[in-house]
């Protein structure tokens, strides 16, 4: 794994737990083009399993955790994030399976993000 993923994934693993009192057990992150699309796993916190044991439930851990992640961005990116990525923050898209315990998000970037390698082109 690069450093700069890396590093991406420990800004989001931070603000996760600010923001739920629990960050995700792993993160799988890929840089394409001018997106980062990162795969969380194990994000709920027992609470939240217990809460998600009806559909109701379920339906409500699934808004607070979309729509209050989304609000968060919409507000600013997490410190430090454009200055890592090298490109403007422009939006977050994201989503949860709760019967697996998986988040994925797509951050969004004004420019093509750039590596060691050069920029990504999305053309692997």
């Amino acid at each position: 794994m690069s450093k700069k993923i890396h590093e991406f994934n420990d800004i989001i693993r931070k603000l996760r737990k600010e923001l739920f009192g629990k960050g995700p057990e792993r993160i799988h992150t890929v840089f394409v083009d001018n997106m980062v699309i990162s795969t969380l796993y194990g994000n709920l916190t027992p609470t939240e399993q217990f809460i998600a044991g009806t559909p109701e439930g379920r339906e409500m851990v699934h808004t607070a955790r979309t729509r209050m992640i989304q609000q968060v961005y919409d507000k600013e990116p997490p410190e430090g994030m454009e200055e890592l990525i090298g490109a403007k923050f422009v939006h977050l898209f994201s989503d949860f399976k709760l019967e697996d315990d998986i988040a994925v998000s797509v951050f969004l970037f004004d420019q093509p993000i750039e590596t060691k390698e050069g920029k990504v082109d999305g053309t692997r």
